[in-house]
């Protein structure tokens, strides 16, 4: 139900918001790459293709979109598919660079955990850094956290409570005034 609503609006959105620019390429690149890859190691989302996520993640870009400066706007949107390559896929900085660019594979890797026996030893303080520290890092990080919220609450999960109790934490680490509008909109969501 909730793969088919996403995948159906992404579509839309794609041909709407995205037709303009040349480097929409780049783009739909990402999503073929990332998808095929998750699928190849099986990789599921509370049991469902992982394109799922990606697909919700890549959504909540769209619709904040216009708080990304023009400069890192198409990388950034990429990012939202290759996110979770490193940490999922088996695939390097390297292999993501040699396929995007510096840029996404900044971003990629960014987002990619930290060892740790536990969330909070997998998000720590050297991951919360690189992510403030990398250009259009925070706005994925917010999409993808958004995606994961949005999802719990509608299905039910038990990760639902874990996003609530982890928020304001999450938002401290992150914070950035430019990006306010997604701050508002989690703080809610939650």
């Amino acid at each position: 139900m909730i793969y088919a609503y996403y995948k159906q609006k992404l579509n839309t959105m794609t041909i709407q918001q995205l037709q303009q620019s040349n480097l929409h390429e780049i783009i739909k690149h990402a999503k073929d790459f990332a998808i095929k890859l998750h699928s190849d190691v099986n990789h599921k989302y509370d049991g469902l293709d992982y394109s799922t996520h990606l697909y919700m993640v890549y959504d909540t870009a769209c619709q904040f979109s216009h708080l990304l400066p023009v400069e890192i706007k198409i990388e950034a949107l990429a990012s939202a598919w290759t996110h979770d390559l490193i940490e999922d896929c088996r695939v390097t900085y390297n292999d993501i660079k040699r396929e995007f660019g510096e840029t996404i594979a900044e971003i990629t890797y960014a987002l990619t955990n930290e060892k740790g026996r536990n969330r909070k030893d997998r998000a720590n303080e050297k991951y919360y850094e690189g992510i403030r520290n990398t250009p259009g890092a925070t706005f994925v990080k917010l999409c993808d956290r958004m995606a994961n919220v949005l999802y719990a609450r509608i299905e039910h999960t038990s990760m639902y409570n874990v996003y609530k109790r982890e928020n304001e934490d999450f938002c401290s680490h992150l914070y950035t005034p430019d990006l306010q509008e997604m701050f508002t909109y989690l703080k809610k969501a939650v």
